[in-house]
């Protein structure tokens, strides 16, 4: 895989965002793309001469937007505007989160619609090659325009405030200074180009959307094991039942998990196997498909949006003009992380009823709880855990998008609360990390249980991954220490690494 990603404003990916995030990848910018922020600076410069009102150019912003900006202020104008925007509330955004919002930015800035000085441009780029991650609260915004939180993307290049340089919280001027950079002189519209974008919300959705297709790998080969633990039936995965209803998620969940169960005992009759398992496990390829369908959903229009510019005013540099617009409106793709979350609370609740009918004699015919010996309680108590969790994941899973005040003077009075939508899904995921793991430890107890069976080719290596980490539950132990295990497994991607091998073999 190469180490250099080229960007253009055109052809951004979800996964090439995470390979910047998360392995720090290094970027270049393509010279025909530079060429158009050049072409749209020198159009700024020429407008800057005329008497036209441009806003957040000549004028101000929000309900100041009937005060003018001579040019001979537009420096101090344009810092004053990060300083003042400079209003977000923690947590911080991680430093990975942070590189991909800084990513999303640059890649619009391509487009050559802003108006912003190369050199900007540059500073992005230099930021992300050189470790340099500014410190970037995460509320404060409403979604029309992420302008509280990228406005601390913008404080340190111009050298204030702090940035995490080598695993440190230092002052921007610092870190700049260590790589031999220089802090950015702001002019004329620069300062509204940095901090009006939805780079924060967009920046960490794309990383929420990739950690989603990544769990949904893992809660396929998850389920796949599970079955094997209930002595379940094949019948729900059957392609022909998927054909007659061809709803792409769900065919495609039902082909992996076939293919997880490549050899096992599953496949063989037996007269012991109850006619229908229970929804949970009867639909479980329907639900994933849900969220697979919801994913490709929010996918399409996050793309779209990533390259394209969310600019107000818009550079039209071919005809020479900036366009007042409302290009921060986000509302398609944000109601498709609202429709995510809702999948994914589905997919919870069928994983704990998984989870429950794996601890229930009436379903597997094996002990309660899973328990190897009557003076074990084995898995009496853990239920409490993954309920709670699931229970937070329905409530996270409430539409917010809608719940907005009118502010500004009456004159934003739409907004869409995209980072907060984006943000609470991303506590699903990682819920469902959770909730998932125990499903994980409950099926491979079951499995061992049951001496007399062989596995699939994937489901086998699942097994065989948790027992590296979690052993057999013999005799009862500290739970909450198996379970951090588990989740760490999924987490860290060792599971997934473990499917795809598999897969190979």
């Amino acid at each position: 895989m190469e180490n250099t990603i080229t960007i253009n404003g055109r052809d951004l990916t979800i996964e090439e965002v995470a390979r910047v995030a998360r392995d720090k990848v290094t970027i270049e910018i393509c010279p025909e793309a530079m060429k158009r922020v050049e072409a749209s600076r020198q159009l700024v410069f020429d407008l800057a001469e005329s008497n036209v009102p441009i806003y957040g150019f000549t004028t101000g912003v929000g309900w100041n937007k009937d005060k003018a900006v001579f040019k001979d202020f537009f420096q101090e104008y344009n810092r004053n505007l990060i300083l003042s925007h400079c209003v977000a509330a923690e947590p911080e955004a991680s430093e990975e989160e942070t590189r991909a919002v800084m990513l999303v930015r640059l890649n619009a800035l391509l487009l050559g619609a802003t108006g912003i000085q190369p050199a900007i441009v540059t500073m992005y780029k230099e930021l992300l090659n050189h470790g340099i991650h500014p410190v970037l609260p995460e509320r404060g915004s409403v979604g029309e325009a992420d302008i509280s939180n990228c406005s601390h993307i913008g404080l340190a290049m111009i050298g204030e405030g702090e940035v995490y340089y080598k695993g440190v919280k230092v002052p921007a001027t610092d870190a700049l200074r260590a790589e031999g950079l220089e802090p950015i002189v702001l002019g004329p519209k620069d300062g509204l180009a940095i901090v009006s974008s939805n780079a924060l919300a967009a920046g960490e959705g794309a990383l929420v959307l990739q950690e989603v297709k990544e769990l949904l790998e893992a809660a396929d080969a998850i389920y796949g094991l599970s079955l094997e633990g209930l002595n379940g039936n094949l019948s729900p995965l059957d392609p022909k039942t998927h054909e007659v209803r061809p709803f792409p998620g769900q065919a495609y969940s039902a082909k992996k998990v076939l293919e997880y169960l490549q050899g096992s005992y599953l496949h063989s009759p037996n007269w012991k196997r109850p006619v229908q398992d229970p929804l949970s496990f009867r639909g479980t390829v329907h639900i994933h498909g849900s969220v697979r369908d919801a994913l490709a959903y929010v996918e399409e229009y996050l793309r779209i949006h990533m390259n394209s510019s969310d600019d107000n005013p818009c550079v039209i540099v071919e005809e020479r003009r900036m366009i007042s617009c409302s290009n921060f409106e986000v509302t398609s793709w944000v109601i498709g992380f609202e429709m995510l979350g809702l999948a994914l609370s589905h997919m919870s609740k069928a994983a704990c009823h998984r989870t429950i009918k794996l601890s229930s004699p009436e379903f597997t015919k094996l002990p309660r709880f899973l328990s190897p010996a009557d003076n074990v309680i084995c898995f009496g108590t853990i239920q409490k855990t993954f309920t709670s969790l699931d229970t937070e994941i329905r409530h996270l899973s409430n539409p917010a998008t809608a719940d907005f005040f009118s502010v500004a003077g009456e004159i934003e009075d739409h907004a869409s609360n995209a980072p907060f939508v984006v943000q609470k899904t991303r506590k699903i995921v990682d819920n469902l990390r959770y909730i998932l793991g125990i499903e994980w430890m409950h099926a491979a107890q079951a499995v061992d249980l049951r001496t007399d069976i062989h596995l699939g080719k994937v489901t086998k290596a699942l097994h065989e991954l948790i027992r590296t980490e979690i052993d057999f539950y013999e005799k009862d132990r500290n739970l909450t220490i198996d379970i951090k295990k588990a989740y760490n497994l999924i987490k860290s991607g060792l599971l997934l690494k473990t499917i795809r091998e598999a897969e190979k073999i």
